[in-house]
């Protein structure tokens, strides 16, 4: 298996960093899609979402979310012989760093931060009458946050750094289903609380291709005799 190496020690399987900051990893790829202009495919219509909104809290998580996926797709595409799981994984690391920039776009387009309430504190602090649970219910610590995203822990991801073979396939196989699981709720979230009609045809689709790749994903753990 191919690792990365952390300063001057080669060999030395990388671990990601704090993952509130982990969206900082990868602003160069955001950057380069946003000079391409690969992702004003809506134009601008109606009211600007503000910050607090449904539209800025998804923007904000669903770019975190992502970089984890990207990471361990890019850690699998490296070292799983299995053409399948390859080429899955080459979508999803391609897919999931598109969406990023456009998220990132959002952002900027809507003057607002990159950074702002907890995470997740969207989905209760609206004021619609639709919020998913209230404010009490919203994840309060690092942890709970990553269980309720669907999110690996740095062990998890260490370990998947690690693995070669069958073990490192059916690991990821794994955490992934389970990130992607993490993110529909996100999604149905924002296409119930969200305004922006960009932000709502992303989160229909993010929602329509993370249940397929689920199902192609549970498949491909049958097929390898995952345990």
């Amino acid at each position: 298996m191919t690792t990365e190496t952390v300063g001057d020690e080669p060999g030395t399987p990388r671990t990601l960093p704090p993952w509130w900051v982990v969206l900082l990893v990868g602003l160069a790829v955001a950057a380069v899609a946003f000079s391409i202009g690969r992702f004003s495919t809506f134009g601008i219509a109606g009211s600007t979402p503000a910050e607090g909104s449904a539209d800025a809290g998804f923007a904000r998580d669903m770019q975190v979310h992502h970089a984890q996926a990207v990471d361990m797709a890019m850690t699998i595409y490296a070292e799983t012989d299995d053409e399948e799981l390859r080429a899955l994984s080459y979508d999803i690391a391609t897919g999931q760093s598109s969406q990023r920039g456009e998220m990132l776009d959002w952002l900027v387009q809507w003057g607002l931060p990159q950074y702002g309430d907890a995470p997740m504190a969207w989905m209760s602090a609206s004021g619609s009458g639709h919020a998913h649970g209230t404010a009490s219910d919203a994840p309060q610590t690092d942890e709970q946050v990553r269980e309720a995203m669907g999110m690996a822990s740095d062990d998890e991801l260490a370990a998947l750094h690690s693995a070669t073979g069958k073990t490192a396939d059916c690991m990821f196989l794994s955490l992934m289903i389970r990130h992607h699981e993490g993110a529909i709720p996100m999604a149905e979230a924002v296409l119930e609380l969200g305004t922006d009609a960009r932000v709502k045809t992303v989160a229909e689709n993010m929602k329509k291709g993370q249940t397929f790749e689920i199902e192609a994903m549970t498949s491909m753990q049958q097929r390898l005799g995952c345990s």
